[in-house]
């Protein structure tokens, strides 16, 4: 663990409710408490499974805001903080520490496709920024930029940077950035397909989609891995591969929102550009959650 360590197990990427009015807040504070009570460690909000992306400015603070008075310190609170507006992150960055906020989850800048030398100039200034702790975000599936293993060796040492969610998907380079920096910061899973894959190399756990439905089966996965119980771990993450396929067989959160409002947490409502789910994939997802006895 490094000394500024957030968490380690499970920490869900919480959808955010919506309806056409906006955030639905009972909802969301609801979902909140079931997850608190399920045995996740910790949540992020307004990430990407958050549509943090089409939240506006005002939303996005109001649900950072309202997780913090919720969950009243039972959970550390990870807001999404990160933009292609490297001013906007740190505003909102110093709004999340101001508010409570217990670390930040900060995206690479999409769409700018930044440099490596940018990417370290970008997180040093938000990290200057915050009194918080940052996660650096490298989904570059979806940015269109990867962290490359020597970045992170070049931003490992600034005291507010802890940790990684590595979504890049490439194990090679994630075995690299183990071989780097994994002793200096926290490497979180950010797949759940790999969830036992990166425990194996050092990992502390996963900021996980998945969680949303089954957040006391990912807990358990990851506590068989600690407990040492590493076959057991294994058989769980191969045993819910097909669910959590499923929930990635369209863009995240379109499938999740599907499954949470089957599930009866929220609506089937996700802002565009996202669109509820095709019909043929979830029928595929519904009859997967009925065979783990998630819906009737």
């Amino acid at each position: 663990m490094t000394q500024n360590s957030v968490f380690t197990g499970v920490a869900t990427a919480l959808i955010t409710p919506l309806t056409e009015e906006g955030v639905d807040f009972e909802a969301f504070g609801k979902l909140i408490d079931w997850q608190i009570e399920e045995g996740v460690q910790a949540l992020v909000i307004a990430g990407t499974t958050g549509e943090g992306s089409t939240l506006t400015d005002e939303e996005h603070r109001e649900v950072l805001k309202y997780s913090v008075e919720r969950t009243a310190g039972r959970v550390p609170i990870i807001a999404g903080t990160g933009s292609n507006d490297t001013a906007y992150a740190v505003d909102l960055t110093q709004y999340a520490c101001g508010i409570g906020c217990d670390a930040m989850l900060v995206v690479t800048p999409y769409y700018n496709k930044a440099t490596q030398k940018g990417l370290v100039k970008m997180y040093e200034t938000i990290a200057d920024a915050s009194s918080k702790p940052l996660i650096l975000y490298n989904v570059p599936s979806r940015t269109g930029v990867n962290i490359e293993p020597a970045t992170y060796l070049a931003l490992a040492d600034h005291p507010m940077i802890a940790g990684i969610k590595e979504a890049n998907g490439n194990i090679s380079k994630i075995v690299e950035t183990f071989a780097l920096v994994g002793d200096k910061l926290d490497i979180y899973s950010g797949n759940d397909d790999q969830v036992v894959p990166i425990l194996s190399m050092g990992g502390k756990g996963v900021i996980s989609v998945l969680s949303n439905v089954m957040p006391k089966e990912t807990v358990e996965m990851c506590a068989r891995w600690f407990r040492g119980d590493t076959a057991g771990s294994a058989a769980l993450q191969m045993e819910y591969l097909p669910l959590i396929n499923a929930l990635f067989s369209e863009t995240n959160p379109i499938p999740v929102k599907s499954a949470m409002a089957a599930m009866g947490w929220c609506e089937n409502y996700v802002r565009l550009p996202l669109t509820p789910m095709e019909e043929a994939h979830e029928k595929v997802l519904f009859d997967l959650m009925r065979g783990h006895g998630l819906i009737g």
